[in-house]
Protein backbone atom coordinates (compact mmCIF):
# COMPACT_ATOMS: atom_id res chain seq x y z
CA UNK A 1 0.00 0.00 0.00
CA UNK A 2 1.51 3.37 -1.02
CA UNK A 3 2.38 5.73 1.82
CA UNK A 4 1.39 9.40 1.75
CA UNK A 5 3.00 11.77 4.24
CA UNK A 6 0.56 14.49 5.28
CA UNK A 7 2.14 17.73 6.52
CA UNK A 8 -0.66 20.09 7.61
CA UNK A 9 1.77 22.85 8.56
CA UNK A 10 0.42 26.16 9.85
CA UNK A 11 -2.69 28.34 9.77
CA UNK A 12 -5.43 26.98 7.56
CA UNK A 13 -3.19 24.05 6.60
CA UNK A 14 -4.59 22.18 9.58
CA UNK A 15 -8.14 22.66 8.23
CA UNK A 16 -7.74 22.06 4.51
CA UNK A 17 -5.54 18.93 4.54
CA UNK A 18 -8.14 16.80 6.37
CA UNK A 19 -10.64 17.63 3.63
CA UNK A 20 -8.24 16.47 0.92
CA UNK A 21 -7.54 13.24 2.83
CA UNK A 22 -11.29 12.69 3.24
CA UNK A 23 -11.85 13.09 -0.50
CA UNK A 24 -8.92 10.83 -1.42
CA UNK A 25 -10.24 8.10 0.87
CA UNK A 26 -13.71 8.47 -0.65
CA UNK A 27 -12.62 8.27 -4.28
CA UNK A 28 -10.46 5.18 -3.61
CA UNK A 29 -13.05 3.33 -1.52
CA UNK A 30 -13.68 -0.12 -2.98
CA UNK A 31 -10.93 0.26 -5.60
CA UNK A 32 -7.79 -1.78 -6.05
CA UNK A 33 -5.50 0.98 -4.79
CA UNK A 34 -5.72 2.47 -1.32
CA UNK A 35 -3.38 4.89 0.43
CA UNK A 36 -1.84 4.79 3.89
CA UNK A 37 -1.68 8.27 5.43
CA UNK A 38 1.05 9.18 7.89
CA UNK A 39 1.45 12.58 9.55
CA UNK A 40 4.37 14.86 10.33
CA UNK A 41 5.42 18.36 11.34
CA UNK A 42 6.71 21.18 9.17
CA UNK A 43 6.93 24.96 9.35
CA UNK A 44 5.95 26.97 12.38
CA UNK A 45 4.21 24.01 13.98
CA UNK A 46 7.49 22.09 13.84
CA UNK A 47 9.42 25.06 15.25
CA UNK A 48 7.04 25.23 18.19
CA UNK A 49 7.16 21.48 18.78
CA UNK A 50 10.80 20.52 18.17
CA UNK A 51 12.67 23.76 17.48
CA UNK A 52 13.25 23.54 13.69
CA UNK A 53 11.05 24.06 10.62
CA UNK A 54 12.01 20.75 8.99
CA UNK A 55 12.68 18.13 11.66
CA UNK A 56 14.98 15.24 10.77
CA UNK A 57 12.08 12.82 11.35
CA UNK A 58 9.90 14.68 8.86
CA UNK A 59 12.59 14.69 6.19
CA UNK A 60 13.22 10.96 6.70
CA UNK A 61 9.50 10.26 6.44
CA UNK A 62 9.26 12.38 3.28
CA UNK A 63 12.16 10.52 1.68
CA UNK A 64 10.49 7.19 2.50
CA UNK A 65 6.97 8.22 1.41
CA UNK A 66 5.56 7.67 -2.06
CA UNK A 67 4.05 11.17 -2.06
CA UNK A 68 3.65 14.16 0.25
CA UNK A 69 0.51 16.24 0.81
CA UNK A 70 1.28 19.63 2.35
CA UNK A 71 -1.04 22.31 3.67
CA UNK A 72 0.74 25.65 4.15
CA UNK A 73 3.53 27.12 6.23
CA UNK A 74 4.35 30.44 7.83
CA UNK A 75 2.77 33.27 9.76
CA UNK A 76 3.60 36.46 11.66
CA UNK A 77 4.45 34.49 14.80
CA UNK A 78 7.73 33.27 13.32
CA UNK A 79 8.82 36.38 11.39
CA UNK A 80 11.13 37.42 14.23
CA UNK A 81 13.37 34.43 13.54
CA UNK A 82 16.47 34.63 11.31
CA UNK A 83 15.45 34.11 7.67
CA UNK A 84 17.02 30.66 7.33
CA UNK A 85 15.11 29.40 10.37
CA UNK A 86 11.65 30.61 9.35
CA UNK A 87 8.96 28.22 8.13
CA UNK A 88 9.37 29.22 4.48
CA UNK A 89 13.15 28.95 4.07
CA UNK A 90 13.88 26.46 6.81
CA UNK A 91 10.87 24.28 6.05
CA UNK A 92 9.28 24.56 2.61
CA UNK A 93 12.30 25.49 0.50
CA UNK A 94 14.49 23.05 2.39
CA UNK A 95 12.23 20.06 1.76
CA UNK A 96 11.94 20.99 -1.93
CA UNK A 97 15.72 21.06 -2.24
CA UNK A 98 16.28 17.91 -0.17
CA UNK A 99 13.87 15.91 -2.34
CA UNK A 100 15.11 17.51 -5.60
CA UNK A 101 11.57 18.62 -6.46
CA UNK A 102 12.70 20.71 -9.38
CA UNK A 103 9.45 20.99 -11.35
CA UNK A 104 6.44 22.87 -10.01
CA UNK A 105 3.26 22.42 -12.04
CA UNK A 106 0.35 24.81 -11.53
CA UNK A 107 -2.64 24.35 -13.84
CA UNK A 108 -5.08 27.24 -14.19
CA UNK A 109 -8.37 26.43 -15.89
CA UNK A 110 -11.45 28.58 -15.81
CA UNK A 111 -14.53 26.79 -14.54
CA UNK A 112 -17.61 27.93 -16.49
CA UNK A 113 -19.41 28.36 -13.17
CA UNK A 114 -16.80 30.83 -11.89
CA UNK A 115 -16.36 33.19 -14.83
CA UNK A 116 -18.02 35.95 -12.81
CA UNK A 117 -15.66 35.33 -9.86
CA UNK A 118 -12.68 36.75 -11.73
CA UNK A 119 -11.93 40.44 -11.45
CA UNK A 120 -11.33 40.46 -15.21
CA UNK A 121 -14.06 40.66 -17.84
CA UNK A 122 -15.75 37.33 -18.67
CA UNK A 123 -14.71 37.49 -22.32
CA UNK A 124 -11.05 37.74 -21.24
CA UNK A 125 -11.00 34.73 -18.91
CA UNK A 126 -13.72 32.39 -20.19
CA UNK A 127 -11.35 30.21 -22.26
CA UNK A 128 -8.35 30.16 -19.92
CA UNK A 129 -6.70 26.73 -19.77
CA UNK A 130 -2.97 26.97 -19.12
CA UNK A 131 -0.17 25.43 -17.09
CA UNK A 132 2.75 27.26 -15.54
CA UNK A 133 5.85 25.11 -15.16
CA UNK A 134 8.24 26.68 -12.67
CA UNK A 135 11.81 25.61 -11.96
CA UNK A 136 11.79 25.11 -8.20
CA UNK A 137 15.22 24.30 -6.79
CA UNK A 138 17.59 26.77 -8.44
CA UNK A 139 17.96 30.46 -9.16
CA UNK A 140 17.86 33.42 -6.83
CA UNK A 141 16.08 31.67 -3.97
CA UNK A 142 18.85 29.13 -3.54
CA UNK A 143 21.87 31.21 -4.45
CA UNK A 144 24.40 32.64 -2.01
CA UNK A 145 22.99 35.45 0.13
CA UNK A 146 24.61 37.93 2.47
CA UNK A 147 25.11 41.43 3.75
CA UNK A 148 28.04 43.83 3.74
CA UNK A 149 28.97 46.98 5.55
CA UNK A 150 30.60 50.26 4.46
CA UNK A 151 28.21 50.89 2.85
CA UNK A 152 25.44 48.66 4.22
CA UNK A 153 24.25 46.42 1.41
CA UNK A 154 22.70 43.04 0.73
CA UNK A 155 23.09 40.57 -2.12
CA UNK A 156 21.42 37.48 -3.59
CA UNK A 157 23.23 35.57 -6.32
CA UNK A 158 21.28 34.09 -9.22
CA UNK A 159 22.90 30.97 -10.69
CA UNK A 160 21.49 28.39 -13.08
CA UNK A 161 23.40 25.40 -14.43
CA UNK A 162 22.82 23.94 -17.86
CA UNK A 163 21.44 20.75 -16.28
CA UNK A 164 18.90 22.68 -14.19
CA UNK A 165 17.65 24.58 -17.22
CA UNK A 166 17.65 21.61 -19.56
CA UNK A 167 15.55 19.29 -17.38
CA UNK A 168 12.77 21.82 -16.72
CA UNK A 169 12.61 23.02 -20.33
CA UNK A 170 12.54 19.42 -21.61
CA UNK A 171 9.56 18.79 -19.34
CA UNK A 172 7.90 21.90 -20.70
CA UNK A 173 8.18 20.62 -24.27
CA UNK A 174 6.87 17.21 -23.23
CA UNK A 175 3.85 18.82 -21.60
CA UNK A 176 3.20 21.02 -24.64
CA UNK A 177 3.21 17.97 -26.92
CA UNK A 178 0.43 16.41 -24.82
CA UNK A 179 -1.63 19.61 -24.80
CA UNK A 180 -2.09 22.02 -27.72
CA UNK A 181 1.56 22.20 -28.79
CA UNK A 182 2.36 25.74 -27.59
CA UNK A 183 5.23 26.55 -25.24
CA UNK A 184 6.11 30.04 -24.04
CA UNK A 185 9.50 30.37 -22.35
CA UNK A 186 9.58 33.36 -20.02
CA UNK A 187 12.88 35.04 -19.19
CA UNK A 188 14.60 38.44 -18.94
CA UNK A 189 17.25 37.84 -21.58
CA UNK A 190 17.59 41.53 -22.38
CA UNK A 191 19.09 42.10 -18.91
CA UNK A 192 20.15 38.85 -17.21
CA UNK A 193 22.98 36.56 -18.29
CA UNK A 194 21.25 33.58 -16.68
CA UNK A 195 18.23 34.29 -18.89
CA UNK A 196 20.42 34.43 -21.99
CA UNK A 197 21.74 30.95 -21.17
CA UNK A 198 18.15 29.82 -20.50
CA UNK A 199 17.06 31.05 -23.93
CA UNK A 200 20.03 29.50 -25.74
CA UNK A 201 19.34 26.08 -24.23
CA UNK A 202 15.60 26.37 -24.92
CA UNK A 203 16.23 27.13 -28.59
CA UNK A 204 18.57 24.15 -28.81
CA UNK A 205 16.03 21.77 -27.23
CA UNK A 206 13.29 23.06 -29.52
CA UNK A 207 14.99 21.35 -32.47
CA UNK A 208 13.91 18.01 -31.01
CA UNK A 209 10.26 19.11 -30.84
CA UNK A 210 9.35 20.43 -34.30
CA UNK A 211 5.61 20.07 -33.59
CA UNK A 212 5.76 22.56 -30.70
CA UNK A 213 5.28 26.25 -31.38
CA UNK A 214 7.93 27.90 -29.19
CA UNK A 215 7.74 31.57 -28.23
CA UNK A 216 9.86 33.68 -25.89
CA UNK A 217 8.59 36.46 -23.69
CA UNK A 218 10.22 38.81 -21.20
CA UNK A 219 8.73 38.37 -17.74
CA UNK A 220 7.34 41.91 -17.48
CA UNK A 221 5.52 41.50 -20.79
CA UNK A 222 4.33 38.03 -19.74
CA UNK A 223 2.71 39.51 -16.63
CA UNK A 224 0.90 42.06 -18.78
CA UNK A 225 -0.18 39.48 -21.36
CA UNK A 226 -1.59 37.18 -18.67
CA UNK A 227 -4.17 39.79 -17.78
CA UNK A 228 -4.56 41.21 -21.29
CA UNK A 229 -5.02 38.02 -23.33
CA UNK A 230 -4.47 34.94 -21.14
CA UNK A 231 -5.94 32.47 -23.63
CA UNK A 232 -2.85 32.92 -25.84
CA UNK A 233 -0.95 30.69 -23.39
CA UNK A 234 -0.90 26.91 -23.16
CA UNK A 235 2.30 25.91 -21.31
CA UNK A 236 4.55 28.53 -19.72
CA UNK A 237 8.01 27.46 -18.55
CA UNK A 238 10.14 29.78 -16.47
CA UNK A 239 12.69 30.10 -13.70
CA UNK A 240 12.06 30.11 -9.96
CA UNK A 241 11.38 33.72 -9.01
CA UNK A 242 9.55 34.61 -12.21
CA UNK A 243 7.40 31.51 -11.76
CA UNK A 244 6.63 32.39 -8.16
CA UNK A 245 5.23 35.75 -9.21
CA UNK A 246 3.47 34.67 -12.41
CA UNK A 247 1.71 31.70 -10.82
CA UNK A 248 0.07 33.89 -8.18
CA UNK A 249 -0.99 36.33 -10.86
CA UNK A 250 -2.34 33.52 -13.06
CA UNK A 251 -4.25 32.01 -10.15
CA UNK A 252 -6.52 35.03 -10.02
CA UNK A 253 -7.64 34.49 -13.60
CA UNK A 254 -9.90 31.79 -12.18
CA UNK A 255 -11.28 34.00 -9.43
CA UNK A 256 -9.39 32.83 -6.36
CA UNK A 257 -5.99 31.46 -5.43
CA UNK A 258 -8.01 29.07 -3.28
CA UNK A 259 -8.76 27.08 -6.43
CA UNK A 260 -5.23 26.51 -7.73
CA UNK A 261 -3.48 23.22 -6.95
CA UNK A 262 0.18 22.46 -7.49
CA UNK A 263 2.50 19.51 -7.90
CA UNK A 264 6.24 19.68 -7.24
CA UNK A 265 7.89 16.72 -8.91
CA UNK A 266 11.09 14.81 -9.34
CA UNK A 267 10.18 11.91 -11.58
CA UNK A 268 7.08 10.29 -10.10
CA UNK A 269 7.78 11.35 -6.53
CA UNK A 270 5.99 14.54 -5.69
CA UNK A 271 4.89 17.02 -3.09
CA UNK A 272 1.37 18.33 -3.55
CA UNK A 273 0.10 21.56 -2.04
CA UNK A 274 -2.30 24.42 -2.69
CA UNK A 275 -0.82 27.52 -4.24
CA UNK A 276 -1.99 29.80 -1.45
CA UNK A 277 -0.40 30.54 1.91
CA UNK A 278 -1.33 29.78 5.50
CA UNK A 279 -3.82 32.68 5.85
CA UNK A 280 -3.48 32.95 9.64
CA UNK A 281 -6.14 35.69 9.74
CA UNK A 282 -8.88 33.17 8.88
CA UNK A 283 -7.38 30.08 10.52
CA UNK A 284 -9.68 28.18 12.86
CA UNK A 285 -12.86 29.80 11.51
CA UNK A 286 -13.95 26.99 9.14
CA UNK A 287 -14.13 29.43 6.22
CA UNK A 288 -10.96 28.53 4.27
CA UNK A 289 -11.39 27.20 0.75
CA UNK A 290 -10.18 23.56 0.63
CA UNK A 291 -10.63 23.11 -3.13
CA UNK A 292 -7.01 23.84 -4.10
CA UNK A 293 -5.85 21.19 -1.63
CA UNK A 294 -8.50 18.72 -2.78
CA UNK A 295 -7.46 19.32 -6.40
CA UNK A 296 -3.82 18.89 -5.36
CA UNK A 297 -4.88 15.44 -4.17
CA UNK A 298 -6.20 14.78 -7.67
CA UNK A 299 -2.80 15.77 -9.09
CA UNK A 300 -1.21 13.30 -6.66
CA UNK A 301 -3.35 10.48 -8.01
CA UNK A 302 -2.44 11.49 -11.57
CA UNK A 303 1.30 12.07 -11.29
CA UNK A 304 2.44 9.83 -8.44
CA UNK A 305 0.09 6.87 -8.72
CA UNK A 306 -1.07 6.84 -12.38
CA UNK A 307 -4.71 6.89 -11.26
CA UNK A 308 -6.05 9.11 -14.03
CA UNK A 309 -9.65 7.93 -13.73
CA UNK A 310 -9.80 8.67 -10.01
CA UNK A 311 -8.08 12.04 -10.52
CA UNK A 312 -10.71 13.02 -13.05
CA UNK A 313 -13.46 11.84 -10.70
CA UNK A 314 -12.29 14.33 -8.06
CA UNK A 315 -12.04 17.14 -10.61
CA UNK A 316 -15.52 16.35 -11.92
CA UNK A 317 -16.92 16.24 -8.38
CA UNK A 318 -15.52 19.72 -7.73
CA UNK A 319 -17.12 20.98 -10.94
CA UNK A 320 -20.43 19.36 -9.98
CA UNK A 321 -20.50 21.01 -6.56
CA UNK A 322 -19.68 24.40 -8.06
CA UNK A 323 -22.37 23.88 -10.69
CA UNK A 324 -24.88 23.34 -7.87
CA UNK A 325 -24.07 26.82 -6.60
CA UNK A 326 -22.02 25.89 -3.54
CA UNK A 327 -19.19 28.27 -2.65
CA UNK A 328 -16.79 28.99 0.17
CA UNK A 329 -16.82 32.63 1.39
CA UNK A 330 -13.91 33.70 -0.83
CA UNK A 331 -15.96 32.91 -3.93
CA UNK A 332 -19.50 33.61 -2.72
CA UNK A 333 -21.81 36.11 -4.36
CA UNK A 334 -25.41 36.96 -3.49
CA UNK A 335 -27.59 33.91 -4.07
CA UNK A 336 -24.79 31.36 -3.68
CA UNK A 337 -25.00 28.58 -1.11
CA UNK A 338 -22.12 29.31 1.24
CA UNK A 339 -20.31 26.37 2.82
CA UNK A 340 -17.57 26.17 5.40
CA UNK A 341 -14.31 24.28 4.94
CA UNK A 342 -15.57 20.98 6.33
CA UNK A 343 -18.94 21.28 4.64
CA UNK A 344 -17.30 21.84 1.24
CA UNK A 345 -15.23 18.70 1.75
CA UNK A 346 -18.40 16.80 2.62
CA UNK A 347 -20.10 18.12 -0.51
CA UNK A 348 -17.26 16.81 -2.71
CA UNK A 349 -17.49 13.40 -1.02
CA UNK A 350 -21.25 13.34 -1.63
CA UNK A 351 -20.74 14.26 -5.29
CA UNK A 352 -18.27 11.38 -5.65
CA UNK A 353 -20.89 9.05 -4.24
CA UNK A 354 -23.25 10.04 -7.06
CA UNK A 355 -20.76 9.12 -9.81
Amino acid sequence: MPNVLVLPGDGIGKEITPEAVKVLEAVLKGRSTSLNFEYGLIGGAAIDEVGKALPDATLAAAQAADAILLGAVGGPKWEILPAQERPELGGLLKIRKALSLYANIRPVKMSPMLVDASTLRPEVVKDVDLVVLRELTGGLYFGEKGRKTNPTSAYDILIYTEEEIRRIVELGFQMAVKRTGRLCSVDKANVLESSRLWREITVEIAKDYPSVDLTHMYVDNAAMQLVLRPNQFDVIVTENMFGDILTDLASMLGGSIGLVPSASLNGKKGLYEPSHGSAPDIAGKNIANPLATILSGALMLRYSFDLEEEAQMIEQAVEAVLAEGYRTPDLAKPGDKVLGTREMGNAIVEALGRN
